[in-house]
């Protein structure tokens, strides 16, 4: 009989090199590698490195959409971070799949959306004032440690609940010696932290450390009443309330949801051991991510004087383009990723088999000057009036279900810092040159920290303009 090969698995053509050199070719050539792999083998190419046998990268915002809309229960993104289970914990929503997955992203979405948002304006102002205070008067410093210091104590006070005070600053020593790690050079340490030796005990100490301190405040808050918990805006508290509950949108819905809990009965609401994964996924996600992305928005707009005079101006919507083409020109994680499982998955003209990875290249895409005329420019107009790009062109925040829980919150946090920055401070650039890239455990970062010099002492609040009511 012969085979039925409308199910045979066709996988993307790739360069043949040995899985050394084509490693290499992303340590070492970056970008220049992967376009030359585009340019000769299409929008999807199959690459082979140590540090997986074999995936499939997409260059093409079409192909990004079909996987993006694909089935969660067949593309698996929990089992494409992984490695990230020893850091995250195991009920992290970055690492579960299917009815899960979908369980822990409703019941954690609600305070990163709508009128929530607007709570957590003043505590990211004060931070960025707190932080404006410290900074040096003529002379260059890193911007990045800068940006560090505001997005964890945002990360702290908004999600975690905590005053300023002994308490946040105990808990941010040890949060910042926990993931320490995430912002060096490479991920060498970062591997050999998971994977044994002397490196990993350190490491489990670290998160002992943490775990200490997160599940004893789980316990305390776990003892308030219910109601003294939905007065607190933080996002600690509303997760230990969050529960399941069937709404009123129909037959199928309800059903839906009937079958996701038979699938994986559980309690209503989250154990401790998932809020405590999920408090450090949020640590995680919205703490390095964000202060990369605001170091590299600051480089790029001191380094644009046309764009920076304009931005001076405080209007929220250019602000707001201005942090989305920041984003775009230096993306702050490379990629993301689903592997296959069941049946091989139909991509354009190809049907790559189950066990294989799929990785979309944020940069890559970014960087097609089909899609972003003069794609080394720094132009924040391209997302102002109707023209702007879509959901699968501009991918920072990765897409469909798996879409960053914390996208709203990111961009809310880099628009308002940048405005206090700007109000209050003089800066300049510290190098003729916008800062190199440096691929760190997790993240694309500048690689001397995005250096600037502070012209004059920061202006004071008090002398600031009142703000105009909305």
């Amino acid at each position: 009989m012969a085979p039925d090969r409308k199910h045979e698995s066709r996988l993307p053509p790739g360069p043949r090199l040995p899985r050394l050199v084509q490693t290499m070719g992303f340590l070492l050539g970056g970008p220049r590698f992967l376009e030359a792999c585009r340019r000769r083998y299409g929008d999807a190419v199959t690459f082979s490195t140590l540090f997986d046998s074999r995936f499939v990268m997409l260059f093409d915002p079409g192909l990004v959409k079909q996987l993006f809309q694909g089935s969660g229960a067949q593309l698996h993104a929990g089992e494409a971070n992984a490695l990230l289970g020893p850091i995250l914990g195991e009920r992290s929503v970055l690492l579960l799949d299917g009815p899960e997955h979908l369980r822990h992203r409703r019941l954690l979405l609600p305070p990163f959306h709508g009128r929530r948002l607007a709570l957590y304006e003043d505590v990211i102002v004060r931070a960025t004032d707190a932080e404006i205070e410290r900074w040096p008067i003529g002379e260059p410093f890193p911007l990045q440690p800068s940006m560090q210091s505001i997005t964890l104590h945002v990360i702290l006070q908004a999600v975690f609940g905590y005053a300023p005070g002994p308490a946040e600053e105990a808990l941010a020593v040890r949060l910042r010696e926990f993931i320490g790690p995430l912002a060096e050079p490479r991920n060498v340490r970062l591997l050999a932290m998971l994977r044994g030796g002397g490196a990993q005990r350190e490491f489990v100490r670290r998160r002992q450390a943490v775990d200490e301190i997160l599940l004893a405040e789980i316990q305390r808050r776990r003892e308030l009443p219910d109601e003294e918990l939905a007065e607190r805006d933080d996002v600690f508290s509303a997760l230990l309330l969050a529960q399941d509950a069937p709404d009123d949108s129909g037959a199928a819905q309800l059903a839906r949801q009937d079958a996701e809990r038979a699938a994986s009965p559980r309690d209503e609401r989250l154990s401790d051991q998932e809020v405590r994964d999920e408090l450090v996924t949020l640590l995680i996600a919205g703490h390095e991510t964000t202060a990369t992305g605001l170091a590299w928005t600051f480089d790029l707009l001191l380094h644009a004087p046309p764009v920076l005079e304009r931005a001076r101006q405080g209007d929220d919507t250019y602000l707001d383009a201005v942090a989305k083409e920041s984003l775009r020109l230096r993306p702050v994680i490379p990629g993301v990723g689903r592997v296959v499982r069941g049946e091989p998955f139909p991509l354009g003209e190809w049907l790559i088999p189950p066990g294989v990875e799929i990785n979309p290249s944020i940069r890559m895409i970014h960087r097609r000057a089909d899609l972003y005329p003069e794609p080394k420019r720094f132009r924040p107009e391209r997302f102002l009036g109707d023209d702007q790009p879509d959901t699968y062109t501009w991918v920072p925040f990765g897409g469909g279900t798996r879409r960053c829980l914390g996208a709203s919150f990111a961009l809310l946090e880099m628009r308002l810092v940048l405005r206090r920055v700007l109000q209050r401070a003089a800066l300049r650039p510290a190098q003729p040159e916008p800062d190199r890239v440096q691929f760190r455990a997790i993240t694309l970062a500048p690689r001397h920290g995005a250096l600037a010099i502070l012209e004059r002492p920061p202006t004071p609040v008090a002398k600031l303009p009142a703000p105009v009511a909305a």
